[in-house]
C-alpha cells in the first residue's frame, strides 16, 4: 500500500509508474460493451478496418480509465478519501489493440482543505504513453488526500 499522505508530496514530485498493460481485444470489447458503447470503431472490426485508422481503435474512455488505474499504487492508494475531479482531459494520439501503455504522474498543485482538516488537495498531471513513446491520454486530477495525524 503505497500511503502516502498530503504532508508528503511537494509540487515537482514525478512519478514513472512501474506497472504496464498490453491493450488486449477483450479489454476494449468488454468495456465497450460494459459501458453500452456500440460505436462501430470499437467492436466492428470491418468497419474499422474501413475508417482511416485501417483497424479497431481502443476506447478512448477504456485508455482515460487504465492510466488513472495504472497511476493509483504511487500516488493515492490507501490515502484517497475522494477524486473531486478530472480537467483538460486530452488524447493526442490512438491507442490500437497490441499496444503496451505505461503512465508517469506529476504533482502540479497543493492546498490544504478549508472544509476538511485532516486533508489535502493534491493535483496530478497524469499521462499514458505507447510502447513507441508517444503520449495518448493526458489530464489533471485532483484528489482529496488524507494528511499524517
Amino acid at each position: 500500500m503505497s500511503r502516502r499522505f498530503f504532508d508528503d508530496w511537494t509540487i515537482g514530485d514525478r512519478i514513472d509508474h512501474p506497472i504496464r498493460r498490453t491493450v488486449t481485444e477483450t479489454d476494449n470489447l468488454l468495456f465497450s460493451t460494459m459501458t453500452h458503447n456500440p460505436q462501430p470503431l470499437h467492436i466492428d472490426a470491418e468497419a474499422a478496418k474501413a475508417s482511416e485508422f485501417g483497424q479497431i481503435l481502443v476506447n478512448g474512455t477504456f485508455t482515460f480509465s487504465l492510466m488513472i488505474g495504472l497511476s493509483v499504487g504511487e500516488t493515492t492508494l490507501g490515502t484517497l478519501v475522494a477524486n473531486l475531479g478530472y480537467d483538460e482531459l486530452v488524447m493526442p494520439a490512438p491507442v490500437f489493440l497490441g499496444d503496451t501503455l505505461r503512465a508517469t504522474s506529476e504533482v502540479t498543485a497543493l492546498r490544504t482543505s478549508k472544509s476538511r482538516p485532516g486533508a489535502g488537495l493534491v493535483t496530478f498531471r497524469h499521462e499514458a504513453l505507447n510502447q513507441r513513446g508517444e503520449v495518448v491520454c493526458r489530464c489533471l486530477r485532483t484528489a482529496l488526500v488524507k494528511r499524517r495525524g
